[in-house]
C-alpha cells in the first residue's frame, strides 16, 4: 500500500470527497465523533475492494473503500487506491480484494478498539452467485467471516460493487 511517512510511523493514505487526503486513524477518529455527534443513529461500518485488470501488463489497480454509513441519514466514504504487479488470475484478484479488506479492516478495528470504540464491520466482496466468481464464495466467505466481520455479497455488497469500482477506472 501506497504510505506516508510522518513522525516515524507509516500511515496508509485515503481520499475523502468530504474531507480531502486522510490517513486511517483519521477514518476512525471521524467515524468516533459521528457517532458521538449523532448517539441516537445506528451506523454501518462497511470495506469493501474491487479491482480493474490491465490487459497484457499482468496487473490491476486495487481501490478500497471504507464507508461510514449513517442509517437513513446518507454516507461517507474514503478510498485508497493501489496498483499491483503478477496478477494473473480472475482468482488471484478477487483473493487479493479480500485480502486488502481484511487488512484495512484489521487496522481500523484495532484503531477503535484502542479508542473504546466497539464497531461490526461488514466486508463486502465484488463475488456473487452470477458469474464467473461464484465457484470461490464459500471460500472467501469463510475467510472473511472466521475474521470476525460480517460478509457480503452481490447484490448486497455495494461498498465493493459501486463505490470502490467507481474508482477503479480513474
Amino acid at each position: 500500500m501506497p504510505r506516508s511517512q510522518r513522525e516515524g510511523a507509516v500511515r496508509v493514505l485515503f481520499r475523502s470527497p468530504t474531507l480531502g487526503v486522510v490517513t486511517l486513524e483519521q477514518v476512525a477518529e471521524d467515524a468516533i465523533q459521528e457517532r458521538r455527534d449523532h448517539p441516537q443513529d445506528r451506523f454501518r461500518l462497511i470495506i469493501g475492494t474491487d479491482s480493474q485488470p490491465h490487459e497484457h501488463t499482468a496487473s490491476a489497480t486495487f481501490v478500497t473503500a471504507v464507508i461510514l454509513h449513517r442509517v437513513g441519514r446518507g454516507a461517507r466514504y474514503y478510498v485508497h487506491k493501489e496498483h499491483h504487479e503478477h496478477i494473473h488470475s480472475l482468482r488471484q484478484r478477487m483473493f487479493t480484494e479480500a485480502s486488502l479488506s481484511l487488512q484495512v479492516g484489521g487496522l481500523l478495528s484495532e484503531l477503535l478498539q484502542k479508542a473504546g470504540q466497539d464497531w461490526q464491520i461488514e466486508v463486502h466482496l465484488d463475488i456473487g452467485e452470477g458469474g464467473e466468481t461464484k465457484q470461490w464464495i464459500r471460500e472467501i466467505v469463510a475467510w472473511i467471516e472466521s475474521n470476525g466481520y460480517e460478509a457480503r455479497i452481490k447484490p448486497e455488497s455495494f461498498g465493493a460493487s459501486k463505490v470502490a469500482d467507481r474508482y477503479t477506472k480513474s
